[in-house]
């Protein structure tokens, strides 16, 4: 059993040396940003005070947080973990409890943000297909510019040991596995963990943490859109003020969404996204080949196998497989000591 459970992700954290060049692209990308106490702030239009931070400072990610329904649970996980519960202090007040994971990366779990009244969504349209015909005489006609950013969903990160990482945050939040991704069999490299919200709907997953051959460090962060007219209005507006176009658009496998990677300017991707998957607490976990990750079920394929050049999933689940293989043995016989 789990300290406390999270219900949903709060926010990303990140520091870049020019906030104003964070802001624009943030504009861009359908987040509405505002400063204060030195620090840039961006917000979606489901009320809540903020998605994603920025402070001054090399480029770099500076934290996830996550959100508990309420205070006590900060309290109990508090007391568990030896820290204090401290007042946010930022955009909405609340409070706040600071950890950092196996890797180092700051986690904060905060409770009691106001929230202000949501925005109005885009509307989702009235479509015509071949099996029904309910748009009749209404002509379609969008309006271009930024997507319409509502939340964010989610969260990726690579992690050193993927076991090690996966129990820390289950064992004080509460994830519930919804697809563990293998190498080979019997040999994970990450999962998608969601929230356990009981018989409430709860997204595919709020955390991704994968053990892939890099470093590690953050991978990006998810964003959901109104509806895929708005993703596509949001591409066509970053492809226009010429920002970096990372992965899309697409269909995921794995949380069946929708969707469209950007960079910041610092080389931070960030995701749109709609149509994603909802789970329950009483949906079993699945496993799932390394190959889903990197295909989709239609659009752009992942740049890694795309091009010419581009190896085969099998080769690259190999390959993946025999890192994972040799970083166990070498933490099983650390150097100095015999095999």
């Amino acid at each position: 059993m789990s300290i406390i459970r999270v219900e949903d992700i709060a926010h990303v954290r990140f520091a870049a040396p020019d906030l104003q060049a964070m802001r624009a692209f943030l504009e861009d990308f359908g987040l509405a940003c505002f400063e204060q106490d030195g620090r840039l702030y961006a917000r979606g239009g489901d009320g809540r005070p903020f998605l994603h931070v920025t402070e001054p400072g090399e480029p770099g990610f500076r934290g996830v947080g996550f959100r508990a329904e309420r205070i006590e649970d900060l309290e109990v996980l508090a007391r568990a973990e030896g820290v204090a519960v401290e007042a946010l202090g930022e955009p909405g007040g609340g409070s706040v409890v600071r950890l950092r994971d196996p890797d180092g990366f700051p986690v904060e779990v905060v409770a009691g943000q106001s929230k202000e009244s949501e925005s109005p969504a885009m509307a989702d349209p009235v479509r015509n297909t071949a099996s029904a015909k309910p748009r009749f005489r209404q002509l379609v006609r969008l309006e271009g510019g930024p997507a319409h950013v509502r939340r964010i969903g989610h969260c990726v990160l690579n992690v050193a040991d993927f076991r090690t990482s996966e129990a820390w945050y289950k064992e004080r939040f509460g994830f519930l596995t919804s697809d563990e991704v293998e190498a080979a069999p019997n040999l994970p490299l990450g999962a998608f963990m969601r929230c356990d919200r009981g018989d409430k709907p709860a997204d595919h997953h709020t955390l991704f943490l994968a053990q892939l051959p890099q470093k590690p460090g953050f991978l990006h962060a998810a964003f959901e859109v109104s509806n895929f007219d708005d993703l596509m209005l949001g591409h066509q507006h970053l492809k226009a003020r010429k920002r970096t176009a990372a992965w899309g658009v697409g269909r995921h496998i794995m949380g069946s969404q929708i969707f469209d990677y950007w960079k910041d300017p610092w080389g931070h991707e960030l995701e749109h996204w709609t149509d994603g998957d909802l789970l329950t607490a009483a949906d079993p976990p699945q496993k799932m080949p390394v190959a889903s990750l990197l295909a989709v079920q239609w659009g752009s394929p992942h740049p890694m196998l795309a091009g010419r050049m581009a190896p085969k999933p099998g080769v690259l689940a190999f390959v993946m497989a025999l890192q994972l293989r040799i970083r166990r043995l070498f933490r099983r016989n650390p150097k100095g000591q015999a095999a």
